[in-house]
């Protein structure tokens, strides 16, 4: 996870583009986090956001993320964004968060092969997307 001064830097972002950033306590400890970003800076993008949800470990399997992305996806879809993207970088390893977000009606949309890189090896990166017009 990046320290604090990243987090808010990034946090402190997403706001300003009046975008959502939520984030789930649990016992007054921060459990987790989801937020939405501009997809591309383009203007031809500014109806499409990306997803990034993070949950502490301990926390995991409780369905904070499902919270955090329930809520999330309604709160884009009420500031009158129209998809939503998921990247998963590793999605071999990365099969929770897979199956939540196919289970949040998120289809997978393209596969990018070795873009990534952590810790000296290559990553393939998995696009989901999900309309936020949908019932």
């Amino acid at each position: 996870m990046p320290d604090p001064a990243e987090m808010l830097r990034r946090r402190a972002a997403v706001l300003d583009l009046g975008l959502p950033y939520i984030v789930a306590e649990i016992g007054g400890e921060i459990a987790g986090y989801a937020y939405a970003s501009q997809f591309r800076p383009r203007a031809a993008y500014r109806f499409t956001v990306e997803n990034s949800v993070y949950v502490a470990e301990r926390h995991q399997r409780r369905g904070v993320a499902r919270l955090l992305m329930r809520q999330l996806i309604e709160q884009c879809a009420a500031a009158g964004m129209r998809e939503m993207i998921a990247v998963i970088a590793d999605p071999s390893n990365s099969t929770a968060s897979v199956a939540l977000h196919r289970s949040l009606g998120f289809a997978e949309v393209g596969l990018l092969r070795g873009v990534g890189e952590k810790f000296g090896r290559a990553l393939d990166v998995l696009l989901m997307q999900r309309s936020l017009t949908q019932s």
